[in-house]
C-alpha cells in the first residue's frame, strides 16, 4: 500500500496518480514537503521517496531503498520530472530514476537510526511504521 503525506499532516491511504499529482502540485511555502511510502510489510526497512518545494522553487528528490546505505538525493527545477518520478517509483516503473544525476547521502544516516532522521538540508524524514 502507498500512503502519500505532507507537510501539514494531510495522509492520503492507497494513494493513487491524482493524488499523489494534486499534493506534489499543492507544495508551497508552509507545505513544501511531501513523501510517499511503500507499507506493504514485504520488504524490511524503510521505502519511500520524498519531495522538498526549496525557497528557491527547485526541488530536492530523494528515496530510500530499505537501509540507510540506499539512500539517494537529487534536485530539479522540473515538476513534470519530479512528478514522473513520483509515479514511476510509485509503481515500481524499471528505470524511473534515470534523467537525474542521483547521488548517495546515505552515509548522514545510520541505519541503526530509531528515532525520525533527518535529510541533508534539516527537513525530517516522515515516521515509518
Amino acid at each position: 500500500m502507498l500512503i502519500a503525506t505532507n507537510e501539514r499532516g494531510h495522509v492520503v491511504k492507497r494513494a493513487t496518480k491524482p493524488a499523489i499529482g494534486t499534493m506534489l502540485a499543492n507544495l508551497r511555502r508552509g507545505n513544501a514537503h511531501m513523501v510517499v511510502e511503500r507499507a506493504d510489510g514485504e520488504r524490511p526497512g524503510d521505502w519511500y521517496i520524498q519531495v522538498l518545494l526549496r525557497e528557491n522553487n527547485t526541488y530536492q528528490l530523494e528515496y530510500r531503498n530499505g537501509v540507510a546505505e540506499q539512500h539517494f538525493q537529487t534536485m530539479t527545477v522540473s515538476q513534470e520530472k519530479v512528478l514522473a518520478a513520483l509515479l514511476g517509483w510509485a509503481v515500481s516503473k524499471p528505470g524511473w530514476q534515470d534523467g537525474f544525476m542521483w547521488n548517495n547521502i546515505g552515509e548522514q544516516f545510520s541505519s541503526s537510526d530509531q528515532e525520525t532522521p533527518e535529510s541533508a538540508d534539516g527537513t525530517k524524514q516522515a515516521a515509518k511504521p
